[in-house]
């Protein structure tokens, strides 16, 4: 099984039949590998990763991490307000933090104004967020394994006279 998982993670475009020559295993068995992931809920989605920098710039986005200080709910901890946070259509991501914040918050907007009237008019005023924190990305080196900058550089010295 996570011989199986491996691969559909490196490439989700992998058929069963590419799978089972990989691991030699039968095809009916590896369908029903996956075919059990997905109703077990292991695998969520298959998806394409896109480098955004390389779309034309009208489609531009802004992404920012927003660190946010709550205070949990009596009964329900951090997961009732997390449910309202993820929600929302901006939100990319949500975790569950150790440390100086409690959550973190991946979320892309059209433009800088955007995430910071998001931010500020519709996170920040959530009952039992304390404090929220956002940095803006400005560039995305490596994401999921996949390294976004060209290695194809130029690593000769220059010669001045």
């Amino acid at each position: 099984m996570q011989e199986i998982l491996d691969l559909l993670q490196n490439d989700a475009r992998l058929s069963p039949e590419d799978i089972a020559a990989m691991t030699k295993k039968s095809v009916e068995e590896v369908a029903a590998v996956i075919a059990q992931l997905e109703k077990d809920g292991v695998i969520l989605k298959y998806t394409a990763i896109v480098n955004q920098e390389k779309i034309p710039s009208e489609n531009d986005t802004v992404r920012a991490v927003i660190e946010i200080q709550v205070t949990p709910e009596r009964e329900h901890g951090f997961d009732s307000l997390a449910e309202r946070i993820y929600r929302f259509p901006q939100v990319k991501a949500l975790y569950l933090m150790s440390g100086g914040y409690d959550l973190q918050v991946i979320i892309e907007g059209k433009t800088l104004k955007e995430v910071a009237f998001f931010v500020s008019q519709k996170l920040a005023t959530l009952n039992g967020v304390k404090s929220t924190k956002t940095h803006f990305v400005l560039k995305t080196y490596k994401e999921n394994d996949i390294v976004y900058v060209d290695s194809k550089k130029d690593n000769r010295e220059s010669v001045t006279a």
